[in-house]
């Protein structure tokens, strides 16, 4: 007898499916129209696809190419993964912007990647795939995993510094304001790729980790300024407080209500306890 759990979700108007899941079951060979990029996050499998039989363990990412023939069966007992379908049209623009109008048109060619930087790539395209939050960043995270997959080695370019630089300025003088990669990659004259790589390595940060990170300076200043929590997320550009809270947390250690708490007479003592329960 075989049991499992599936959860299936569609997103981005049906250009993404999110399969979480659980299960023993051995399945038939079949194939999808999509591209399948997901990882396997417990047990093992063992299956055939086009691109020869092939062993995944808790960890690796597993692949699959639109209409390409596989099955799967678990090695021991369930196994647990979670896949992101993507729709070709999709990665047909990613692989036109990759190639730099060269080629639409690319293959996977490794149905099982052993590598904790592709796995990390994967998690965080999902993250941004499957919460509101992260869908402005998903363009950026997309572009990175896909980048690595299809092993595309950027062809050095002379990027003039002033390109990226007016995307920072852009970016810094409003940062509470929404700035798509595509109106960033535009105001650089640069594909959405080479502005994604480009910035980071002048500034240490992709685009949108930039924008959070100015976003997280103006709520600091507003809170400063004696605005309340809730005030200070919107007007800095959170989506709300409960956002700018867990943006807070990560960088800081302490929530922005014991820092808010800090700037008064008595916020010392409160403080100081909330941050040394934060670490």
């Amino acid at each position: 007898m075989t049991s499992g759990t599936f959860r299936v979700r569609s997103l981005q108007s049906g250009a993404i499916t999110a399969v979480d899941a659980r299960s023993d079951k051995s399945f038939a060979r079949h194939l999808h129209d999509e591209f399948g990029v997901g990882l396997l996050t417990s047990g093992a499998q063992r299956s055939w696809s086009g691109r020869g039989p092939v062993e995944a363990s808790s960890g690796n990412v597993i692949t699959v190419n639109p209409a390409e023939l596989h099955d799967g069966a678990p090695v021991g007992s369930s196994r647990s993964w979670s896949m992101l379908y993507f729709s070709q049209h999709l990665v047909g623009t990613l692989i036109t912007d990759l190639e730099e109008g060269r080629c639409s048109v690319r293959e996977l060619h490794a149905p099982v990647v052993d590598d904790p930087r592709v796995a990390r790539m994967f998690a965080n395209a999902r993250i941004a795939a499957t919460h509101p939050e992260g869908e402005p960043a998903l363009e950026e995270r997309l572009l990175t995993l896909f980048g690595r997959l299809f092993d595309v080695v950027q062809r050095p370019t002379r990027v003039p510094a002033h390109r990226l630089s007016m995307v920072k300025e852009r970016i810094e003088e409003a940062p509470e304001q929404d700035h798509p990669l595509t109106e960033l990659a535009a105001l650089a004259g640069l594909s959405r790729y080479q502005t994604v790589r480009g910035f980071a390595r002048m500034t240490g940060l992709t685009p949108h980790a930039y924008v959070i990170q100015r976003r997280l300076a103006l709520a600091v200043q507003n809170i400063r300024r004696g605005s309340s929590l809730a005030s200070a997320a919107v007007g800095a550009g959170f989506a709300d407080q409960s956002h700018m809270h867990r943006v807070f947390v990560a960088r800081h250690g302490f929530t922005p209500g014991a820092y808010a708490a800090a700037l008064g007479r008595a916020g010392a003592r409160t403080f100081k306890s909330e941050t040394a329960r934060a670490l």
